[in-house]
């Protein structure tokens, strides 16, 4: 149970599939109007859905993985975090079910499961939990800017963090997350995380190659995190 259970063990390849993943995706956008390309495009897109099916044998570590999570976050001290990251490990939960009744679906087990149904639910997990990642993200971040102005005005410095307009409030920002790194790495993250459920649920439509390249940025966040451990924001 240790190995699905470990980030360690299976949170490396995951990454690495989901980066080859929105690369190949990514390349396909780029080099769809070229119309000699037309045998490359066809095979990155052949290689991104393999990456997308290899990246189903983390399905059952990944559940596991998200209940152990929402139990860990129950006991967080501070209620916002407790309550944002509880939620958002539940939906994740969620999300890998959904996931896993579509996987049943695509190998014919059960033929007769609605296909749109299950993927509506799923993309909506998914993006509720990105949601809640965010606003504990937004509330750390305001916490850590009322810290950095509070400890700007007892040591005199000299910056004015306290003036009103946009630029000492960018100033402040600017400040927070260059000492917090990993604040900033998971904001990032599920910023970028978000452009595919909000085009698949219709909220903000894009484009592949905007999904492939920021798909590609948190994958990236996601392998330097697991790389160092110390850029992973901790509960």
């Amino acid at each position: 149970m240790e190995v699905l259970v470990s980030p360690v063990n299976h949170f490396p390849n995951f990454f690495h599939s989901r980066a080859i993943q929105h690369t190949c995706m990514l390349l396909s956008y780029l080099l769809e109007r070229k119309a000699d390309k037309k045998t490359v495009i066809m095979k990155l897109k052949e290689l991104e859905s393999s990456m997308r099916s290899g990246r189903k044998l983390f399905r059952l570590g990944n559940m596991v993985h998200a209940m152990v999570a929402a139990r860990r976050t129950t006991q967080l001290p501070d209620p916002v975090p407790r309550l944002c990251l509880t939620a958002s490990n539940l939906n994740r939960v969620l999300y890998f079910i959904c996931d896993t009744v579509l996987w049943v679906k695509s190998v014919g087990l059960i033929p007769d499961i609605d296909k749109h149904k299950w993927r509506n639910w799923a993309t909506k997990c998914y993006y509720y939990s990105l949601l809640m990642n965010l606003t504990r993200d937004l509330y750390e971040i305001s916490w850590r800017m009322e810290q950095e102005a509070q400890r700007e005005k007892e040591d005199q410095g000299p910056f004015s963090f306290h003036a009103d307009g946009l630029q000492p409030f960018l100033l402040l920002l600017y400040h927070t997350l260059r000492k917090h790194p990993p604040l900033l790495l998971d904001t990032v993250k599920n910023i970028c995380d978000l452009s595919s459920p909000l085009d698949q649920l219709g909220i903000y439509k894009t484009n592949p190659g905007v999904i492939g390249l920021c798909g590609l940025l948190s994958s990236l966040v996601g392998i330097l995190t697991v790389a160092r451990p110390h850029m992973k924001l901790k509960h």
